[in-house]
Parts: structure tokens; sequence; C-alpha cells
């Protein structure tokens, strides 16, 4: 009864999410004037209405329904597969080799569709290498190598993108690399969506499939392996797979933080640490909570808000609110 009211509450909020991001911002429009965009054979009377909706509003609307989806889904996986609730998509390095393949591509003066190639080729190799060099410390718990590898490599990252702001022209390249890195999706239209839409299906599968197997990964490696599982196999696929995910929301909307972190704790909350349900959960809460913070983000102020930013400043201070919470129950 209350997993059904849930889903229940959570359609609602997704609905009119969707209606919000469709229709507020500084050119808004009306549920008839949507309506005559989508379903009438001729073209509005006012040109500027096409323009929004079909080339700014729609893209930016699927594109935050897929971003958020994607980066919860991840966020959830890698909590489970780590043991470790403060884990989020950026634990291995993605992000910080995502965001060096793009800096890259935008001091070359490299058009769009090459930084986001360069962002999601570094995301993958820096994951890679990070699993490369976790082959030589066995000796080690497996799980500990790997996140302290990924936060050494995404620390030379982050170095790596200091310093070619360094060489950036402070005009051109610089404040173009500065707000890619804080993410955002203004620039985002339905050929990238259409591009990515298929990589992040074939990450979301696996997770989807076997989520009901990230529920034994949160037993110790031996009481697993005591009841049949192949603990490093399962870990690869659910490394492979969130990976995958992660380096293509980040390639086409920059590095979004928090949202992968903070979601799945708001819908544990909710109905438990079952994967089972919690993944599709994790999946449509951060599918509403991108939509919501992307309208604040270009409707707030004469400026548009980098998506990054409004992420934080509502994801922090809500995970320190749930950690209070845990720590007087």
């Amino acid at each position: 009864m209350m997993m059904s009211k849930t889903i229940g509450v959570v359609s609602l909020l997704l609905l009119m999410s969707m209606f919000l991001a469709l229709t507020a911002g500084k050119y808004p429009l009306s549920l008839g004037q949507i309506k005559e965009l989508i379903f009438s054979s001729h073209l509005s009377s006012d040109p500027r209405l096409s323009i929004v909706f079909w080339q700014i509003r729609l893209p930016r609307m699927l594109a935050a329904i897929l971003v958020g989806a994607s980066l919860s889904a991840a966020g959830t996986a890698y909590q489970g597969m780590f043991r470790n609730p403060l884990v989020s998509p950026d634990i291995l390095g993605v992000s910080a080799g995502a965001g060096l393949g793009a800096s890259a591509a935008i001091l070359l003066g490299l058009p769009m569709l090459f930084i986001q190639a360069f962002a999601f080729t570094g995301g993958i190799t820096v994951v890679v290498l990070v699993c490369v060099i976790a082959k030589f410390t066995r000796r080690q718990d497996p799980v500990l190598s790997l996140v302290l590898i990924g936060i050494a490599i995404g620390t030379l990252c982050g170095a790596g993108i200091s310093l070619i702001k360094v060489f950036a022209d402070p005009y051109i390249e610089l404040p173009s690399i500065t707000f890619w890195l804080l993410g955002g999706l203004n620039s985002i239209t339905l050929d990238d969506i259409a591009i990515a839409m298929p990589l992040i299906f074939i990450g979301l599968l696996p997770l989807f499939l076997l989520r009901w197997r990230m529920n034994l990964l949160s037993l110790p490696d031996d009481e697993a392996k005591a009841i049949g599982v192949n603990v490093t196999r399962l870990r690869i696929i659910f490394i492979i797979s969130a990976t995958l995910i992660t380096a293509c929301t980040v390639s086409i909307a920059g590095i979004i933080g928090w949202v992968g972190l903070v979601v799945p704790h708001i819908c544990r909350t909710l109905i438990g640490a079952n994967n089972q349900q919690l993944l599709p959960l994790s999946m449509a809460v951060g599918a509403i909570l991108l939509l919501f913070t992307d309208t604040i983000a270009r409707s707030v102020g004469t400026v548009e808000l980098p998506l990054g930013i409004i992420t934080a400043l509502i994801g922090a201070p809500f995970f320190l609110i749930l950690l209070m919470r845990r720590e007087r129950l």
C-alpha cells in the first residue's frame, strides 16, 4: 500500500515537473499553445513559439529526464556495489576524466560534437586506467583499492584541468571551460539526445535487469560467494554499466554533482534499500530533481545559472538534513 502511494505521488510530481519545464521561463507558454504546436498540422502564427518549444524547451526537458534518471541510476548502482552510501557516480574519476577531455577539446577550439566525444573518451579512459592499476594492488581490499585509485586519478585530472585553464584564452576559451565544468543543459539539442540515448540505454539495461543481484553485493564477499554469486564478474558488469552511463551524461551536460549522491538517499527513506524498487524510483526522482533545478536555472535572474550550482545548493543542505535525521534515529 505504501509503495503504491509512493509511486502515485512520484508519477504526479514527474508530470507536474514536465509541464512546468515546458511552460515556465522567460518566454512562458500556455497549455493551449503547447497543444497547438504538438497536434496542429500547420505552424503557429507566431514562429517564436515553434522555436522556443521545439528547439529549446522540449530538448531541455528530455535531456533533464535522461540525465537525472541516468545519474541517479548510476549513483544507486555505485552505492550498492561499494556498500557505501557516500559513494557518487564520479567516485572512480569519471567526471574528472570527462572534464579533462572536454577542457582539452575547448582549448583546441573544436566544435561541440568533438567536445562531447573528448569528454566521453576521457571518462571511459580514466576508469579503464583505474581498473588496470587496481590489478597491481591485489593484496589490498579490491573495493577500497578502486575507490582510492579513483580519487588519486581524479585529482590528477583536476590538476590537468587547472593547467589547461592557465593556458586558455581568458576571454574566449576560459569562460567556455568554466561554464562547461559547472554543468548545464542550455546547449543540448535533439541530435545530442539521439546520440547519447542508445549508449545510456545499453548501460541502464544490465543495471535494470540485474538490480535484484545488487542486494547480494551488500553482503560480505565471502558470504555472497558461498551462495554461488560471482562477485567479481557482477561488480565489473555494474562498474562498466554505471561508468558508461555517467560518461555519456557528463559528455552532453557537463559535470552535474549531487544528483547521484542525494537521490538514492531520498528514495531509501521512502521505500527502503531493496534495489528492485530502489533503482526505478531513484531514476524517477532524479528526473524530477533535474527538471525542477533546470527550470529554476533558466527562470531565476537575468542570466541563466549553471545547473551544477543549483544542484549543489539544493543537494548539500538536503544531504546534511538526511544525515542528521539518521543520527537521531
